[in-house]
C-alpha cells in the first residue's frame, strides 16, 4: 500500500536539536519499541512454551523408558549366616544316612534353608529397567498434539497482534509529537509577525500617526503569544516523554525524532471494508477460531475417559540382598527377573466426573463460538464508526484548509491597510490571531485525519 507523507518533523521545521542527540525515524522508533516492549517479550516466551508443548505432545507417542533403583534397611533384623547343618548331620556316621541322603537330599535341604534365610537380609536393594508403549489411547495422543499445535498457532497470532498494537501506539504518539513540533513552529512565526507589529506601533506613536493604546495592545498580544509558546514547549516535552515511554526508553534519553505525517492529498487507497476480507485479516477472529478448535479437541479428550487404554510393557529387575549395603553380587542374566505384559485400563465409574467433564467441555466450546460471533458483530460497528470518523476528518480538513487561505488573505489585506493608515492596530492583531489559529486548526485536522486513517486500517485488519 502506498504511503505518501508531508514533512512536519522537528528537524525539517528548524527546531533546535542537540548535536549529540540520537535521532530516530518513524521506523526506528517502531523497531526500538518492538525490541523493548514487555508485551512482545512475554508473547515471544509464550510462543517458545507453545512450541515446546508440541514437541512434548509428540513425545507421548514414543515408548517410555524408566530406570528405578532403591535400597532399604529392614529394621529389627540381624545379619544372616549360611550353614550346612543337615548335610553335616547326614555325614555323621552315627546317623546311618545312606549315600543319596548325604549327596543329594541333605545339600538340597540346606540350600532351601539358606534361600529362605536370604529373604531376611537387613539390607535389600533392586535395580529395574522398564519400557512401556501405549498401543491405543482412544485418540488422546493425536488429539493432544492437535491441541498443542492450536496453542502454538494461538501464541503466533497473539505475537503478531502485539506487534501490530505496539506499532499503532508508537505511530500515534509519533504523529502527536510531530503536531506539537508544527504548533511550535507556527507560534514562532506568529511571534515574529507580532514583534513586527509592535515595532510598527512604536514607530506610529513616535511619528504621531498612531496611538499609544495600539502599542500597548500589540505588546500584550506579544506577551500572550510568548506565554502560549512556553506552554506548548512544555506540552511537547510531555508528548516526547510519552513517545519515549511507548518505546521503552527513559524520559531523560538524549534523543530526538524526525518523521512525516501522511498527506491527505496523496490519494491513498481507501481501506478494504468488505466484511468477508476483514474477517480473514483480523487477528482477533483468528484467535477466537483457534480457541474454538482447541475447545472442540478438548471434548474428544473428555470423551476418551469412557474408552480403554492399551499398553505394552516389559522390563528387567535385578535384586540384591546382603548383610551390608556395600556388598553386591555380580548380576547374572539367568538370575535376572525378566517380564513382558499387555495392560488394558478402562474407567468404569468415576462419580460422574467423566460425564460432567464432557458437558463442561461442550459448554466451553459454545462460549467460544458465542464470543467469536459477538466479535464479528462488534467489528462491523467498529468499521462503520471508523469510516464515519475518517469521512468527518476529511470534511474538516477541507474546511480548515479554506480557513487558512481566508485567514492568510485577511491578514495580508489588513496588514497592507494598516501600513497606510486605513486599518486599526487591534484589527491587525486580530487578523494575526485568526491566522495562527487557522494554521494550528489545519495541523490538528491533518493529525485527526492521520489518526482516523490508521484507526480504519486497524479496524479492517490492514494495519
Amino acid at each position: 500500500m502506498s504511503r505518501k507523507f508531508i514533512v512536519l518533523s522537528a528537524l525539517a521545521l528548524g527546531l533546535i536539536v542537540p548535536a549529540s542527540a540520537k535521532v530516530y525515524t518513524r521506523d526506528e522508533a517502531v523497531q526500538t519499541a518492538m525490541e523493548n516492549s514487555p508485551d512482545i517479550k512475554t508473547a515471544e516466551e509464550d510462543l517458545v512454551k507453545a512450541s515446546s508443548a508440541v514437541d512434548g505432545g509428540y513425545g507421548a507417542a514414543y515408548p517410555q523408558v524408566d530406570l528405578n533403583a532403591d535400597i532399604k534397611w529392614l529394621l529389627g533384623r540381624d545379619d544372616v549366616t549360611f550353614g550346612t547343618p543337615i548335610a553335616d548331620a547326614a555325614n555323621d556316621t552315627s546317623m546311618g544316612a545312606n549315600k543319596f541322603d548325604k549327596k543329594v537330599a541333605a545339600p538340597t535341604l540346606d540350600g532351601l534353608s539358606n534361600a529362605m534365610k536370604a529373604q531376611a537380609y537387613p539390607w535389600q536393594s533392586s535395580v529395574s529397567l522398564t519400557v512401556s508403549q501405549v498401543l491405543y489411547a482412544a485418540g488422546q495422543i493425536g488429539t493432544g498434539i492437535n491441541i498443542a499445535k492450536g496453542y502454538k498457532l494461538l501464541a503466533e497470532t497473539q505475537l503478531a497482534d502485539k506487534k501490530s498494537s505496539v506499532r499503532y501506539d508508537v505511530e500515534k504518539a509519533f504523529n502527536n509529537l510531530l503536531f506539537m513540533d508544527s504548533s511550535i513552529t507556527i507560534l514562532e512565526e506568529n511571534i515574529k509577525l507580532t514583534e513586527a507589529n509592535v515595532e510598527l506601533a512604536k514607530q506610529s506613536v513616535i511619528s504621531g500617526t498612531g496611538k499609544e493604546l495600539d502599542q500597548i495592545r500589540a505588546e500584550l498580544a506579544l506577551e500572550g503569544l510568548k506565554s502560549k509558546y512556553e506552554k506548548t514547549k512544555k506540552d511537547r516535552i510531555l508528548a516526547r516523554n510519552n513517545l519515549l515511554s511507548t518505546m521503552g526508553l527513559d524520559w531523560d534519553s538524549d534523543v530526538e525524532f524526525s518523521g512525516e505525517l501522511r498527506s491527505p492529498d496523496s490519494n491513498l487507497p481507501y481501506p478494504d471494508t468488505a466484511m468477508t476480507n476483514v474477517l480473514q485479516r483480523r487477528k482477533e477472529i483468528a484467535l477466537l477460531k483457534t480457541k474454538e478448535d482447541i475447545e472442540a479437541n478438548k471434548i474428544d479428550i473428555a470423551e476418551a475417559e469412557y474408552k480403554p487404554t492399551v499398553a505394552l510393557y516389559g522390563g528387567i529387575v535385578y535384586s540384591n540382598n546382603q548383610n551390608e549395603f556395600y556388598k553386591w553380587d555380580a548380576p547374572k542374566w539367568s538370575k535376572l527377573n525378566k517380564f513382558v505384559g499387555l495392560k488394558l485400563t478402562m474407567n468404569l465409574f468415576k462419580g460422574f466426573q467423566s460425564q460432567e467433564g464432557v458437558v463442561q467441555a461442550k459448554s466451553t466450546l459454545r462460549s467460544a463460538q458465542i464470543a467469536r460471533e459477538n466479535a464479528e458483530r462488534g467489528f462491523r460497528i467498529q468499521i462503520e464508526s471508523c469510516a464515519n470518523t475518517l469521512e468527518d476528518a476529511q470534511t474538516q480538513l477541507g474546511i480548515q484548509k479554506r480557513q487558512v487561505d481566508l485567514a492568510t488573505r485577511n491578514y495580508d489585506m489588513t496588514e497592507a491597510a494598516y501600513k497606510i493608515g486605513r486599518e486599526t492596530q487591534i484589527n491587525l492583531l486580530d487578523a494575526n490571531v485568526k491566522l495562527r489559529e487557522a494554521k494550528v486548526n489545519y495541523m490538528q485536522a491533518v493529525l485527526n485525519w492521520n489518526d482516523a486513517y490508521n484507526a480504519l486500517l486497524q479496524a479492517t485488519g490492514e494495519y
